[in-house]
């Protein structure tokens, strides 16, 4: 008998961190994602919730959090919803309300949200393209970086603006089969491409 079951939360944060240390570490698509990962200051918050209403509550919650902790204890927060934003093109409304929350809460300049879901898609790229999976993590995700970080790292890496160019050559290089070889999907769907 085979049963699929949903992946707990302690699944659904080393499916995470598995992706992050692979994927984003391991073929350093962040040059400065190892330093924090390895000093233990990225912080994983699964949220169950599905709607907006909740998914902001939730998010309000991450934000204030982080705002609460210096850097030292906690740098930036993955927060994943395993159960909601399944649709990408729902996944970039919510990604709106978020960034206006953040604002109203007085968070501009003080933090901003990458975006990272599994079926993500440049504007100018077909579904496929391989370069898509630069930004695709095995559950939809919001990352809340510290705009301090940002400035630190681009300070250590003066030339942070070919970071997309050589990601764009590393995915083009390992090509899906490559990316497939990591397994960094969702449990219940490890190793398949998205259809």
């Amino acid at each position: 008998m085979n049963t699929t079951t949903e992946p707990d939360d302690a699944q659904v944060e080393q499916d995470t961190r598995r992706w992050l240390q692979r994927a984003v570490i391991g073929l350093n698509l962040c040059p400065f994602a190892k330093s924090v990962d390895v000093k233990g200051l990225v912080h994983y918050a699964v949220t169950r919730s599905v709607g907006f209403k909740d998914l902001l509550a939730d998010l309000k919650f991450e934000l204030n959090s982080l705002a609460a902790l210096e850097d030292t204890a906690r740098d930036t927060t993955l927060f994943i919803a395993p159960d909601g934003l399944q649709d990408f093109l729902e996944y970039n409304d919510f990604l709106a309300q978020a960034n206006r929350l953040l604002a109203k809460m007085g968070f501009d300049g003080v933090f901003q949200i990458a975006s990272l879901h599994p079926q993500y898609q440049f504007a100018d790229a077909p579904p496929d393209a391989i370069t898509n999976f630069t930004n695709r993590s095995p559950y939809p995700t919001l990352h809340l970086i510290r705009e301090a970080s940002i400035d630190r790292a681009v300070k250590a890496f003066p030339h942070a603006q070919a970071i997309f160019e050589t990601n764009m050559r590393t995915m083009e290089r390992i090509g899906h089969e490559g990316w497939v070889a990591l397994g960094v999907g969702a449990s219940a769907g490890r190793g398949k491409l998205p259809s």
